[in-house]
C-alpha cells in the first residue's frame, strides 16, 4: 500500500515528540499556563489515533459498509457532546448539537453514496464521515453559542415582538439567522481560498500517496461542497431544535443561565 510513498516509521514519531517540546517550552516560558494541558493533549492524541488505527484496521478488513456507518455514528454522538458544550446555556444544548451532527451527517453522506458520488467501500465511507461529522460539529457549535448570545442579549427585543403578537418562531427570527450567519462564515470563507493559502487535508492525502494533482482537485472539490452542504444543514437544524427549547409552552422565552 505505501510501496514508493515515505512514510514516518514509529522511531520517527518518537523524534517529532521534539515538537511537541518546543511547543511546551514556549508554553512555560511565556507562563501561559497551558504547559501541562498541552502535554496532555499530546500524549492523549497519540494514544486515541494508535486505538481508532487499530479499529479502523478491522472494520476497513471485516465489517464493511455497515461497520464503516456504524463508526460514523459513533463520531456523531461524540460530536455532538463536543458541540453541546460550546452550546452551554442552551436548554438540551447537547440534544440539540447531536440532532444538528446527525442531521447534516445522513443528508450528506447519504446522497453522496446514494448519488455514486463516493464508493462504499469501509475505508472511503469513514475518512469522508468524519470529515462531514467534523464539519457540521464546527458549525453547530458556533450556530448554539451564538442562539445563546442572541437569546440573552436580545432577550428585550424578542419579548417585544411577542408583546406585538407575534409567534415564538417569527420572533426569534433575526437571532436564527445570525447564528446561522455566524455558523456558516468559516466554511465560506475556507471554500473561497481552498487551494491558495494552503492544501487541504482530502488533497494532500492523495498526493502524498502518489496521486496525480488534477484527481486529487476533483476529490477535493467534492469534499469542498460537502463541507458547505453538511455545514448549513447541521446549523439549521440545531437552531431549530435549540429555538424551540428556548420557549415554554405558553410561548414565553425561558431564563437562562449567564
Amino acid at each position: 500500500m505505501t510501496e514508493g510513498l515515505s512514510v514516518p516509521d514509529w522511531p520517527g514519531v518518537a523524534v517529532s515528540l521534539v515538537l511537541v517540546g518546543v511547543a511546551a517550552l514556549v508554553a512555560y516560558r511565556q507562563r501561559l499556563g497551558l504547559t501541562r494541558e498541552l502535554l496532555i493533549a499530546a500524549a492523549r492524541a497519540g494514544v486515541q489515533l494508535a486505538v481508532v488505527g487499530a479499529v479502523l484496521l478491522v472494520l476497513f478488513r471485516h465489517t464493511g459498509l455497515p461497520g464503516a456507518l456504524g463508526w460514523v455514528a459513533v463520531m456523531v454522538v461524540v460530536a455532538g457532546q463536543v458541540a453541546g458544550r460550546r452550546g452551554s446555556g442552551v436548554p438540551q444544548a447537547v440534544r440539540a448539537a447531536t440532532c444538528g451532527v446527525a442531521f447534516g451527517t445522513v443528508v450528506t453522506l447519504g446522497a453522496l453514496i446514494l448519488l455514486g458520488v463516493i464508493s462504499t467501500q469501509a475505508r472511503v465511507v469513514v475518512p469522508v464521515g468524519g470529515m462531514i461529522v467534523s464539519g457540521a460539529m464546527q458549525a453547530t457549535g458556533l450556530a448554539l453559542r451564538r442562539v445563546h448570545e442572541d437569546a440573552q442579549a436580545a432577550r428585550p427585543a424578542v419579548e417585544a415582538r411577542l408583546c406585538l403578537g407575534l409567534p415564538a418562531r417569527e420572533a426569534f427570527l433575526p437571532y436564527r439567522r445570525s447564528a446561522l450567519r455566524t455558523a456558516l462564515v468559516p466554511a465560506i470563507d475556507s471554500t473561497k481560498v481552498v487551494g491558495l493559502i494552503s492544501l487541504p487535508g482530502a488533497m494532500t492525502g492523495l498526493i502524498l500517496a502518489g496521486v496525480e494533482p488534477l484527481t486529487a482537485i476533483r476529490y477535493q472539490i467534492v469534499v469542498m461542497y460537502m463541507l458547505l452542504a453538511a455545514a448549513a444543514l447541521a446549523a439549521l437544524a440545531a437552531a431549530r431544535v435549540a429555538e424551540f427549547r428556548l420557549f415554554d409552552d405558553a410561548q414565553r422565552l425561558v431564563p437562562l443561565p449567564t
